[in-house]
């Protein structure tokens, strides 16, 4: 049923008027038929916000009957008698038992907790599984991402949040928690509950122990954040960041976020741009973060490389991808690879790829608006290059003598970067028997090439 339309029309009053057969049937089965109010809470809510907005409005809609999870695409058109729905992607999955169960309910988790949380994401209820670690004593009061210290996803966001805007279904949450046995990576995923009324009023949930934390790291090892005089080649470095920064962070993030998304109401909008800007200092933060621990693993004796088989022509056309947008709030074009260039070479696939998002970062970072940017793949002898270039203010010969040493950032004291990026990406360079290069003047733009060893190709 994927392919076709399902359509309804509901009335000034909330009453389904008319429906296609599968929105009936679900009609019906909450109790309800034409002519009467919308039984469905979260569509009926859905409904009642596109009329308040005055405004057409797409949302996932997730609702079940009494044999299959029914997950979907709605879009809702309203007008002056009423309502139009039109609900498209229509699929469903047989129900064999309830996917996350109550908490009150004897069925359990496998290897972590059953967590419920109201409006506002305090717990509510939390109980582990026999097989997972005891949950914390001091539960009671705290705040979901005060208890699961929230990890971003690859853009920065939180799932969690997402669906607190959206009041939906979310996955895949990662996130840190602290158990009696010690500190657990956890993945979070949980549904959003409603009232008689169709009125949000929480999440329920579960959070399973990650596979990789089956013997995880003791809670007094993360608890002194004094590790300012530890030396880099300690193998605990990256641990003690983790464990005495990127939760506080992670916290500050999500809390941030949630004071600027005015999720728990309406507030001044000079306070949700201070919170919008928290947040992204917040995230500037976990950037450094990053670059430290990058720093004390490629600085660590005997660091290699992986020697994977890659294209440089692919992988800058990913970065493009990656960073495209951010151009585009700029106005830059960015003219990169077309599908047809390529570079063969030898180097560790996520490794290069960080360096490529290094240079192109650092280009729309400090390139004029409306500019271009352009890169391009190229071989030189046993050599396979790929190229940055910007219109930026350039860099004149003493400045490239240093841009590559620890924390140099060229005299800047912007927010835009640690000062750590380029020396990291030469090091993996160099890791991988290849270098980089940069190539400026004054006024006339930067040009970084990242050259590793070309592989032949049949």
């Amino acid at each position: 049923m994927s392919e076709r339309i399902v359509r309804g029309r509901i009335d000034r009053s909330g009453a389904l008027v008319s429906a296609d057969a599968p929105l009936l049937r679900l009609q019906q089965r909450a109790g309800a038929g034409l002519g009467k109010p919308l039984a469905l809470p979260h569509l009926a809510r859905l409904v009642a916000l596109a009329q308040r907005l005055h405004r057409d409005i797409s949302r996932p809609l997730h609702t079940a009957d009494d044999h299959s999870d029914i997950h979907a695409l709605v879009r809702i058109i309203p007008d002056a008698e009423g309502a139009s729905l039109e609900i498209s992607d229509w699929r469903t999955r047989p129900v064999t038992q309830p996917q996350i169960p109550a908490i009150g309910e004897n069925v359990v988790v496998p290897h972590g907790w059953t967590w419920e949380c109201d409006q506002q994401l305090r717990v509510v209820a939390l109980r582990a599984a026999p097989d997972a670690p005891p949950v914390p004593s001091d539960w009671e009061g705290r705040s979901l991402s005060e208890l699961f210290e929230l990890q971003p996803d690859g853009d920065g966001r939180f799932p969690v949040l997402r669906a607190l805007a959206r009041q939906s279904r979310f996955d895949g949450q990662h996130v840190q928690a602290d158990a009696p046995t010690g500190r657990m990576a956890m993945t979070l995923s949980g549904d959003a509950l409603f009232d008689a009324v169709g009125g949000f009023t929480g999440f329920r949930g579960s959070a399973v122990v990650a596979e990789d934390t089956a013997d995880p790291v003791p809670a007094a090892m993360l608890v002194d954040p004094a590790f300012g005089s530890l030396p880099l080649s300690d193998p605990q470095f990256g641990r003690r960041i983790d464990g005495a920064l990127r939760g506080p962070l992670s916290r500050i993030i999500a809390t941030a976020e949630t004071i600027s998304g005015q999720f728990d109401g309406p507030i001044r909008a000079d306070y949700a741009r201070y919170a919008g800007d928290i947040a992204h200092a917040g995230r500037h933060l976990l950037g450094l973060v990053d670059d430290l621990a990058d720093l004390q693993n490629i600085e660590r004796p005997g660091f290699k490389a992986a020697a994977d088989e890659i294209d440089l022509g692919d992988l800058a056309r990913r970065a493009v991808g990656l960073l495209g947008m951010k151009a585009e709030e700029k106005g830059i074009r960015i003219d990169a690879p077309r599908t047809d260039d390529k570079a063969p070479a030898t180097g560790e696939f996520r490794r290069v790829l960080q360096v490529l998002l290094n240079l192109l970062g650092n280009a729309i970072r400090y390139s004029p608006d409306n500019s271009l940017i352009w890169i391009r793949v190229n071989r030189d002898g046993d050599r396979a290059t790929v190229t940055v270039a910007d219109q930026g203010q350039g860099i004149d010969a003493e400045q490239q003598a240093v841009v590559f040493e620890k924390f140099e950032r060229l005299g800047r004291t912007d927010s835009g970067g640690s000062g750590l990026g380029l020396y990291i990406a030469r090091r993996l360079a160099r890791a991988m028997d290849g270098d980089l290069t940069v190539d400026s003047a004054p006024g006339q733009g930067a040009r970084f090439t990242l050259s590793l060893p070309a592989r032949d190709v049949g």
